[in-house]
């Protein structure tokens, strides 16, 4: 394989998937079929703790980002997980069918889990859209936006002397002095070559 950074290319936004109990960023989210209750597909990692959530849930709810979304936002859903600390005690959200919509985001979507289809890496999940808004119509983040401008997005602030070594795939930050031989990024998966050290 020469370049698969030529992936980014493929257009999708940027959205935060939320369930019962926990949430992250996604950008695989397509519209699969026509009608009054169309499909709506997304892809979540095996490893995120989402993707456990979303095989005992019913339901789940996506949040589309702007670009002028905080991005605090982003760094909450996509780099931490909800096994370490709650996400929603620092971003406002509203509730809808009880599942929590980021709030200033440009709508959302809710789905009832349909169908779900397993691969080596991500679980497509499918739902059947029963509820949508459109609050903002403004132009929404794209994964190839995201990519161009991750650096000012997901900032990372060091104090003098402290390593933080930065996921260059997602954006996941560990502190810490080195990474052992057999590091693995918690939120992607990816190995310690994909990490860059930030002091």
């Amino acid at each position: 394989m020469k370049n698969k950074k030529i992936t980014r290319k493929i257009s999708q936004g940027m959205y935060v998937l939320t369930t019962e109990n926990g949430g992250c960023i996604v950008d695989a989210v397509s519209q699969i079929s026509a009608g009054d209750n169309p499909l709506i597909s997304v892809a979540v990692m095996k490893t995120n703790n989402t993707n456990e959530l979303l095989k005992k849930n019913k339901t789940f709810a996506i949040s589309v980002l702007g670009l002028d979304v905080d991005p605090e936002i982003i760094k909450t859903f996509g780099l931490n997980s909800m096994r370490d600390i709650n996400k929603f005690e620092s971003v406002k959200t509203k509730e809808e069918m009880n599942l929590p919509i980021i709030e200033n985001s440009l709508g959302y979507m809710i789905c009832e889990i349909v169908d779900r289809i397993e691969n080596d890496t991500h679980t497509l999940f499918i739902g059947k859209l029963i509820e949508a808004d459109l609050e903002k119509d403004n132009e929404p983040m794209t994964y190839a936006h995201y990519q161009e401008h991750k650096d000012e997005l997901i900032k990372v602030e060091t104090e003098k002397g402290e390593c933080a070594w930065v996921c260059t795939v997602c954006g996941y930050v560990y502190y810490g002095e080195t990474l052992s031989e057999d590091f693995k990024c918690p939120i992607c998966g990816v190995g310690k070559e994909y990490f860059k050290i930030k002091e």
